[in-house]
Parts: structure tokens; sequence; C-alpha cells
């Protein structure tokens, strides 16, 4: 395939970043996210600003190449028919239907992508499709809403629920909530409406509920949650039996009984006895799983828990990647859109990365390349590649196929220089050595302090 002339030159110099741009272009096609928007919304409508216009400036904000939504329409004014008081009150009340749904499409079409690449990571659990849920909340914004600025108190601006595909490393699903004290409890329905046969979710305690575990089985789903000794009633069947040993420590098994609306469910109950004690001085981790014994033993059951920190680390990396909370956004529904367009661009990334496995082998780039490094590569060439491609040079992107598309990520990938993104992996942390008060002066003169490690040194 040959690319347009004017994307040549970012293609040699900084081919993942042309990647990224292009799978963008065709995840958020504009006019896909406008019909999206016409059939979801339910109180908005378009009038002079489209919703695919909204997502552009959004993006160019979590992503980090624009300070602020201010800034941002002011670099696409041209591009937008509305003043800058317009877009705010249209950002402001865009619902989580919406958004919701904007992160789900964005999925289905960036999976389709990845599958006919065949960039997948390699499946650590065959014969399930494995879905990771966890929530996230929004931190505290800035005070700027009249009602916030007679309180001290963070002001809180919601909460979702996140749904991680972690054999393709993308987001699947969101549900957006507005109300940030809200249990994460009370926002499972939609989550159970998911439920499909041989699903294998896995949770932490906050989700130990019965209810949810008995709709996962009822739908011929399965699942590995956190054991909450306080969420429902439970009885022990037998003795724990010991099972095995995991890199962190021995692994006991024992059934259980369940109730739950006058209906009684078996369960494993898998403990890991730890060799360390967590940070919060907790010995033991206890999981209830569906899964059949024969299929799946205790000591597996403990290691597939385990990969439920692969979604931890999805919020770590948009939280140092992008700007997926923004501070000054002062309504709910305009940072949980800010938040879910950090999700949907976040799932560029391993679209991308599904590329760079493809060619050059799922093992070295899992291993060796830094995501942070390649999302800091794409935000320094984003602005002058908008600057320098004319808009006409993604149009062939808007359009291509799955299968198309993948063979153009792959053609450019060959390209990627890996070494520039290597991971820089740092040895366990040193302990703070004990500090004084510094009680009676406030302040050292660095210097003064390097001339006299300096004399200590060079003394005979």
């Amino acid at each position: 395939m040959l690319f347009h002339d004017a994307l040549e030159r970012f293609i040699r110099r900084s081919p993942f970043t042309v990647m990224v741009r292009g799978v963008l272009e065709n995840l958020l096609r504009p006019e896909n996210l406008d019909a999206m928007f016409a059939e979801k919304a339910e109180g908005q409508y378009t009038r002079n600003i489209l919703f695919s216009s909204l997502v552009d400036l959004m993006g160019l904000v979590v992503c980090k190449v624009r300070p602020s939504m201010r800034t941002a329409y002011l670099a696409r004014k041209e591009r937008i028919v509305g003043t800058l008081k317009s877009v705010y009150e249209k950002v402001n009340n865009v619902e989580p239907v919406v958004i919701a749904e904007m992160v789900r499409r964005c999925y289905r079409d960036g999976a389709a992508v990845i599958d006919a690449m065949q960039g997948g990571l390699p499946n650590w659990a065959p014969g399930y499709n494995v879905r990771i849920l966890d929530g996230n909340k929004l931190t505290g914004t800035e005070h700027r809403l009249e009602e916030l600025r007679t309180t001290k108190q963070a002001a809180m601006l919601g909460q979702s629920l996140v749904v991680l595909d972690p054999i393709r490393g993308l987001v699947c699903d969101v549900i957006p909530c507005e109300d940030a004290h809200a249990q994460e409890r009370s926002l499972l329905s939609p989550i159970i409406d998911s439920v499909g046969e041989r699903d294998l979710w896995i949770a932490d305690r906050n989700f130990c509920v019965a209810r949810f575990l008995f709709s996962i089985a009822a739908k011929l789903g399965f699942f590995i949650v956190r054991h909450h000794g306080g969420s429902f009633g439970w009885k022990a069947v037998g003795k724990r039996q010991e099972s095995g040993r995991v890199e962190t420590g021995i692994v006991f098994e024992q059934t259980i009984h369940v109730e739950h609306e006058g209906k009684t469910k078996m369960l494993r109950r898998v403990t890991l006895v730890l060799d360390q004690a967590t940070k919060d001085g907790e010995t033991e981790i206890n999981m209830l799983t569906n899964l059949p014994e024969k299929e799946v033993d205790a000591c597996k059951v403990a290691q597939w828990y385990r990969q439920r920190w692969t979604l931890e680390g999805v919020f770590q990396d948009m939280t140092v990647s992008l700007k997926c909370e923004i501070n000054t956004m002062g309504y709910p529904k305009a940072a949980l859109f800010g938040f879910c367009t950090a999700l949907v661009v976040f799932n560029s990334l391993p679209v991308a990365k599904g590329a760079l496995r493809s060619v050059h082998g799922a093992e070295k780039i899992e291993e060796s390349v830094s995501d942070h490094l390649l999302a800091e590569d794409v935000a320094a060439v984003h602005e002058g590649m908008d600057i320098a491609v004319p808009e006409e040079a993604w149009q062939d992107f808007q359009t291509m196929s799955s299968r198309k598309l993948g063979e153009a990520l792959r053609q450019m990938a060959r390209g990627v220089d890996l070494v520039r993104f290597r991971k820089h992996k740092r040895g366990p942390k040193k302990p703070r050595p004990k500090r004084p008060s510094g009680k009676g002066s406030t302040h050292i003169s660095t210097a003064r302090i390097l001339n006299a490690r300096k004399a200590a040194t060079s003394t005979p």
C-alpha cells in the first residue's frame, strides 16, 4: 500500500504515531459517531455542533496536545460551527449512555482489527472469554462551581465500572455514573445483562455479591471473585485441603454452600496463604469460583486471579500517559465524557501494539517495549503532524476495512525502531533513611553538602 505523500516523512520518523492516528481515524469516524449520537441520545440533539467535533476537541485534551477545552476550541475554531459557550454547554450535558456506547463500538472495531492481524496476547485461560472488572472513581476537581467555593471538601465528579478484555488489551465496556458516592454494586445490572456463555469474570471483593455471582452462573458463565466475608451467608462443606504452591504462597481449597433468594449453590473457596503479608497486613486471600475443578485446579485459580492487576495497570498507564481526569471540568457529565474519551484513545494503543506483536512477536513487545515511551512519542509528534498533514491524507484510514487497516498497520510496524522504546526496569527500592526534623534550621545549602562530600572522598 502507498500512503499519502505528506505522511511518508512521518512514517519514516515516527511510524507508531501515524499508526495510532490512523487507528483513531478508523475507530472515531465522524459519520459513525454522529449516527450513534442520533441513535442513543435521549435529551440532547444536534443543531450546529456535531458530537464528532466534541470528541475531536476532547481528544486533544486527553492526549495532552492541548491543556484545556478552550485552547482545543481555539485550535479547531475554523472547523466548528458554534461559540465556545455552546461547546461548553454541550460538553457539560453529554449523556452517559452515549459515551458508554462510544466505548463499546470502538472496542468492537478495534478487536476486529487485532483479530485480523492475529496481534492479540497469548490466551492464558484457553476456552474462556476473560473479562476483568473493576471500578474507578474520578479524583477531586477545582472548585469552579459557585456551590463548591465555600467548602474545602474534594469535589468528586463521578465513577465508572470498567471492563477489560485482557487478551486483546482493550477496554471493552464502561458503566459511567455521575454520583461519586454510589456503591459500585448498585451499577452491576448492565454488567449482568452483558454476561455471555463461557465468559470468565475476574473481580475484587467489592463485587462479591450473591446476585452477581448467581446471575453469571445462570447464564453459563464463570467467575473468580475475591470473597468478602460479610457480603452474604455461606457454609463450609468439609475441611480445607492443601492444593499446592504458587509463586507467592500455598494454595488451599474447600467447598462451600451459598444461599440467595431461596436458591443454594455449591462454590469452590480457594485460599492463598501468602509468604509475605500485604501492605494492609493481610496474610490470606480468599477467592470464590464456579470453575470446574477438572478443568481448572486451585493453583490455576489463584494465578488467574492475579491477572486482575492488568486493569490496574491500564488505569496507571492512562493516568501517566493521558489526561484521563481533567480537574478543570466542573460538571460530572463533562468529566465522564473526558474519561470515556481517554478510554477510546487508550484503546488505539493496544491496536497499534497488536501490529507490533504481529510483526515482531508478542513476547518481545511485552517484555521490552514501554507503553509510556510510546505514548510520549505520540504526544510529542502529534502537533507537528496535525499541522503538516492535510485532512484528506487521513480519509483512506477512515474507510478501511479491518483487514486492510491491519495490513497498513503491519507495514508501518516493520519500520518502528524498538530500541527507542525499550523498557528500563528499575531495581528494588531502597529503604528511605531516617531524616532529622530540621528543627532550628529550615533549609540547607546543597552546594556545601556536595563540597563536603568532595572533600571527604579526596582526603588521603
